[in-house]
């Protein structure tokens, strides 16, 4: 997506007109790399969101916000010292760069007024959060510390003169006349494709827009430079000059595409003429673009960084029981076996006067068989015939007691790679952070993770609320994502006429069609299905057997695991989940 300097400059035009002159009344660290300020101004309160994500680094104003921590973090708290209760001066970007200075005024420790910046510098993993001393532009301190050994280039350190990030030879683009533009394009590098030349010259230009100004001069973005007429190059600097006016003139218009299966293909504070024929979606604020497309998938990177050694240990563990169950299935099927080797027994008991001592084998008849047939038995020669005999009788024993232990501890090892799996899907479910710390307390409390539940006894513990749908006959439908959110849509929100839904034999999430009426609709029920499928390990199968039932005929055994259950007087429905049918039904946004 395209965070470029023109966003950047979007969003500092919309601050210039809501914040500033604001007075800074709370400051907050909910992640190591990303800061929240509460900010009060004539009447209004805003949320400054400022992230040096390595994945999402990014800064607007957000309705949303996240579970502060216990004990706030070193820079937040020295944030709350130099600035908090401060008011905000002015803010500005450097250049046409991704990099905002807020100015602030507030009193320093002697009670005196001074000025301080901080200034927010979006450049992907490189991307940080420093406050400056306005006068001296001496750093005070940095929500990332660069030392000499991450970085020979510029490092940041407290103490140290602040020097904006080198530019790369990139210039200003907001004022490049026709002349300057022809020249930038000389020394460009040659037969490269016309697109990269705007975002490798200029400053705060992203793919996405070279893009765009190639599509409005009506030129093939592919082409080379090499191959750019006169009169080309004459209309690629006039589509590139009415693109910078827009900026300078502050002509934005925030929007955000997306194809029909909902999946956001761009953003921008620009109109996006190239997506022409696709549904736009704008607004007025980019702040609000922004907080609508990174909230999900800021949370869905951080689930996916957090579930990793989590989805390690379940993964590790549930390659050993499956390797685990086909060894007990091999011996199990060995164990059937265990007839011949009494039959063995017996024949060398009636037969021991007819075998020589020393003997490595012998052919006796069958007399288990109808014909007499000779069977050939192999012998130890070490043992006599007797020994050999008891030997058969032992082996046969033994397997048939291991055949019994098996019958027992099979569908214990079926059961647990059911429950692991579940977990797995669990994860992948995921859209709250704090959906996966309720699996990690599971885990712990299942014995799968050391340590035991993480809470706090003085802070209001936030739980987590399942998927919630609409049918098409405006009946409600709700989604199990865990194994807590299971437990409790089956087992206590449910009524006793409610119909449970879940993916027959296969891990999947609990569904619950909440009736009005004694009947439920064959379009809910199929809507449901789908859900049912679709948030399963199945989801990307087809023909996934569904099973449903009353609620009342779901039951959970003494001392089963969560999410686990047992049901009766079901039926089946098969369906095959396609994303675009499940994002037809609608959702509820929590």
């Amino acid at each position: 997506m395209s965070f470029d300097g023109i966003v950047t400059n979007a969003l500092v035009t919309e601050f210039k007109e809501t914040i500033v002159g604001g007075r800074i009344d709370k400051i907050y660290q909910q992640e190591k790399d990303e800061i929240l300020i509460h900010i009060h101004n004539l009447g209004n309160n805003y949320k400054l969101l400022l992230s040096a994500s390595s994945n999402n680094p990014r800064i607007y104003l957000t309705n949303f916000s996240k579970q502060n921590p216990n004990n706030p973090p070193m820079f937040c708290m020295f944030l709350r010292k130099q600035i908090q209760g401060g008011i905000i001066l002015d803010i500005n970007q450097y250049e046409l760069d991704r990099i905002i200075i807020i100015d602030i005024k507030s009193l320093d420790e002697m009670g005196e007024i001074n000025i301080k910046q901080l200034i927010i510098e979006i450049m992907g993993k490189h991307s940080n959060i420093i406050l400056v001393d306005e006068s001296s532009k001496i750093i005070l301190d940095s929500i990332k510390r660069i030392p000499e050994n991450i970085s020979r280039v510029r490092q940041v350190l407290p103490g140290l003169q602040y020097q904006y990030p080198p530019s790369n030879n990139k210039i200003n683009p907001l004022n490049v006349d026709f002349k300057t533009f022809l020249e930038i394009g000389d020394k460009s590098k040659k037969n490269s494709q016309v697109f990269k030349y705007f975002y490798t010259n200029f400053i705060g230009l992203s793919p996405l827009i070279s893009r765009e100004i190639c599509y409005r001069a009506n030129i093939d973005e592919r082409s080379t430079t090499d191959v750019l007429t006169d009169l080309d190059k004459k209309e690629l600097y006039n589509s590139f000059k009415l693109t910078m006016d827009d900026i300078l003139e502050k002509r934005f218009t925030p929007n955000i595409i997306k194809n029909d299966n909902n999946e956001i293909l761009a953003f921008h504070a620009l109109k996006l003429t190239q997506y022409d024929g696709i549904d736009k979606e704008y607004n007025e604020s980019m702040s609000t673009i922004l907080d609508n497309y990174y909230r999900e998938k800021d949370i869905l990177d951080r689930i996916r960084q957090k579930s990793l050694s989590i989805r390690k240990t379940v993964q590790t563990k549930l390659d050993r029981d499956l390797n685990k169950l086909n060894k007990q299935r091999e011996e199990f099927l060995e164990s059937k076996k265990r007839e011949k080797y009494k039959v063995y027994g017996d024949l060398i008991s009636a037969n021991i006067y007819k075998i020589d001592k020393g003997a490595d084998k012998v052919k006796l008849e069958n007399f288990y068989t109808e014909n007499l047939e000779e069977i050939n038995i192999p012998l130890d020669p070490k043992l006599s015939p007797p020994q050999n005999a008891q030997r058969y009788y032992k082996k046969y024993a033994k397997l048939k007691n291991a055949s019994k232990l098996l019958e027992k501890q099979i569908p214990k090892t079926k059961y647990e790679i059911d429950y692991l799996e579940n977990i797995l899907i669990s994860i992948d479910n995921c859209t709250e952070v704090e959906e996966l710390d309720e699996i990690k307390d599971e885990l712990r409390r299942e014995g799968y993770l050391k340590g035991k539940d993480k809470k706090n006894k003085n802070k209001k513990e936030r739980t987590s609320k399942p998927y919630h749908f609409i049918s098409s006959n405006n009946l409600d439908i709700y989604v199990g994502k865990n194994n807590k959110q299971n437990d409790y849509l089956t087992l206590r929100f449910a009524n006793k006429d409610d119909i449970w839904l879940h993916s027959k034999d296969i891990p999947g999430s609990h569904v619950i069609i909440r009736l009005e009426d004694a009947e439920v609709p064959e379009e809910t029920l199929y809507e449901a299905a789908l859900l049912a499928a679709f948030y399963s390990k199945a989801k990307n199968s087809q023909n996934v057997a569904i099973d449903y039932a009353q609620k009342k005929n779901v039951k959970k055994p003494k001392g089963a695991k969560p999410g686990m259950v047992i049901y009766e007087k079901n039926n089946t429905i098969y369906v095959t989940p396609k994303k675009e049918e499940i994002n037809k039904i609608k959702k509820v946004e929590i």
